[in-house]
């Protein structure tokens, strides 16, 4: 080099300065959240089992964890999770597979379905589990 430096000319990425916040950007930060919040609820599955195999009174601790109602909120968010989760990964396979679905209209259609759909199937997931 000449001793010179030259400025660098390559676009500078956008950040969230410069981006318009909508639908599909909340659905894509969710995802991530869910995808984090999934490795919790797998780790109380874990201590579910351990506590199923190490017999009746490490069971019944955990069963009173559950059915309390910090326990009944933490169950009703993770059902939350794994739907939004799912739900959103089918979306990213549509996109994925046949492409379709990148319109923004559409985009945020599904990205808004996506919540009510985790919303109320986490919610009638609940309903059920107390009324049997």
């Amino acid at each position: 080099m000449s001793g010179t430096q030259k400025a660098d000319s390559r676009p500078v990425s956008p950040h969230l300065q410069i981006w318009r916040f909508h639908a599909t950007m909340a659905a894509s930060i969710t995802h991530r959240f869910t995808g984090m919040a999934l490795y919790g609820g797998t780790l109380l599955i874990a201590a579910w089992l351990f506590a199923l195999a190490s017999g009746p009174d490490a069971y019944a601790m955990v069963e009173a964890a559950a059915f309390s109602i910090p326990g009944q909120i933490l169950l009703f968010l993770w059902a939350v999770a794994i739907l939004y989760h799912f739900a959103n990964g089918i979306r990213h396979l549509v996109w994925d597979g046949p492409g379709a679905g990148f319109d923004p209209k559409v985009a945020s259609q599904i990205s808004i379905f996506n919540y009510v759909f985790a919303i109320v199937g986490a919610s009638a997931l609940m309903f059920a589990a107390m009324n049997s």
